[in-house]
């Protein structure tokens, strides 16, 4: 071979080794590389079993809140019902005779004459139905006039002693029952302790649960704030909007349809505090239908009772008020998820 072949060969070789990638770059380490291996699988077998499965592909597909028997049933019947009316055959069939409807008259457009005017004022004052007063104008009127009407006032009836007897007897009463059913409140109620070792109370709850900021009950009596038999808190949610929560702390003179709207109860520990309330004062039975919270220092111990009851714990720091807001929007998430699967009926 000439030396020119030769060259050429050896150029060639090295541009296709510029183009390939190297391989077995490890095979000189020997004995180190299963070293090396034989390390890795142990560390990955260690993280392997520390960990717990959160959600599998069975239950990310689960919702707690939404219960699909209710509408996808009442769609299937419907769709059921609706096929095995097409394939019934009908026992009668009455053939009735065809009307034929009457051809509908075209009117004919009126021509526009400028020397018979008499002949648009008809059609000027039609308004089809509607009390428009073709000739007014809003001149002078101020704007609520224009927007409401000119509604003329009705005259207040006087009420004789008669009449006034027969609306206070017995049927006024029964009127009074019937009015009182129509209109049920959708408003929830909250519980709260009555009890001084209670970090909520009636003075801060306010604060608690509608600022989402933890202020203590000495701090609010020193300020003057006075005690109230019961609060009507408005909760503010995303997008500006207010719902009205009632907070009492003395559920004893709660009604019956009163205790189907209670949500929520605040905890302190002892059993005594359920004493009088409805299903026996067990509050076993009482967490399964209203959702239970304990409001407690992070560095408390947590009552006995409270750790073996289903009770939801919230935590806050005695100096660090900034974590107040995110302790205490865990509290609304839990009962907006506990409205909405057990009453969903009251307004949250």
């Amino acid at each position: 071979m000439s030396v020119e072949k030769i060259a050429a060969i050896k150029a060639k070789r090295l541009a296709k080794k510029r183009t390939t990638i190297k391989g077995h770059d490890d095979i000189g380490l020997g004995p180190d590389l299963r070293v090396m291996l034989d390390f890795d699988v142990d560390i990955t077998k260690d993280i392997i079993k520390r960990e717990r499965q959160w959600r599998t592909r069975t239950t990310i597909l689960q919702s707690n809140g939404k219960v699909f028997g209710k509408n996808i049933f009442a769609i299937l019947q419907s769709i059921k019902n609706r096929e095995d009316g097409r394939t019934r055959p009908s026992h009668s069939m009455v053939t009735t005779p065809r009307v034929v409807p009457p051809k509908p008259t075209i009117p004919q457009p009126t021509v526009y004459n400028r020397y018979d005017q008499e002949r648009f004022i008809k059609s000027r004052e039609d308004t089809e139905g509607f009390k428009i007063d073709t000739m007014g104008t809003y001149h002078g009127m101020t704007l609520k006039s224009v927007t409401e009407g000119t509604v003329p006032k009705k005259p207040v009836a006087t009420v004789t002693p008669v009449q006034q007897s027969s609306r206070t007897g017995p049927n006024a009463k029964l009127t009074a029952s019937q009015q009182a059913k129509q209109r049920i409140s959708k408003t929830p109620i909250i519980v709260i302790p009555a009890g001084q070792s209670s970090l909520i109370s009636m003075h801060n709850a306010r604060e608690i649960l509608q600022d989402m900021k933890f202020v203590s009950t000495e701090e609010k009596k020193q300020t003057g704030a006075k005690r109230d038999n019961e609060l009507l808190l408005q909760r503010r949610k995303d997008g500006g909007m207010t719902v009205p929560y009632r907070v009492v702390d003395n559920p004893q003179r709660l009604t019956q349809g009163e205790w189907d709207r209670v949500v929520a109860v605040f905890v302190m520990g002892p059993a005594w505090q359920f004493k009088g309330w409805p299903w026996d004062g067990n509050p076993v039975e009482i967490f399964a239908k209203i959702c239970a919270f304990h409001l407690k220092f992070d560095e408390m111990k947590l009552d006995k009772n409270v750790a073996k009851w289903a009770v939801n714990v919230l935590q806050i720091s005695r100096t660090r008020r900034h974590l107040d807001r995110a302790t205490l929007m865990v509290f609304w998430e839990k009962l907006d998820r506990h409205i909405m699967t057990c009453k969903p009926n009251l307004r949250f």
